[in-house]
């Protein structure tokens, strides 16, 4: 994905943040449609702040449901987008998932290049 901040599963399943894994979009979607439910989903990202702000928990919690809906519709969460029957890994601990040993070698890469403007992902 054009810049994506953080290192994405060698799969292109998840990307990692902080030692965590987080579901991709499905890269099968129509651009089109990808745009349309990201511009939804900014825009329910949106509502929660303003909402929060407002202290209105009735229009957060509406906002809240409209940002799981653009998350489900781009298959960031729900059933898997993948076909291979691969259980699902998002918001687990990268070191303690099949990606254990590819997160170990990233880190060690990351920390032997420091300094070189790569973001160490933090244990």
């Amino acid at each position: 994905m054009a810049g994506l901040k953080h290192p994405v599963t060698p799969d292109g399943r998840y990307f990692v943040v902080r030692g965590k894994l987080w579901r991709m979009s499905d890269p099968g979607l129509d651009p089109q449609r990808r745009s349309r439910l990201v511009n939804e989903l900014m825009d329910a990202r949106r509502a929660v702040k303003r909402a929060k702000n407002a202290g209105d928990q009735d229009a957060e919690a509406a906002a809240h449901r409209l940002v799981d809906k653009a998350k489900r519709s781009l298959g960031e969460r729900g059933p898997v987008w993948w076909k291979d029957g691969a259980p699902d890994f998002n918001r687990r601990a990268a070191k303690n998932s099949p990606y254990a040993g590819w997160y170990a070698a990233l880190r060690r890469r990351s920390s032997a290049s420091a300094g070189g403007g790569e973001e160490t992902p933090a244990p």
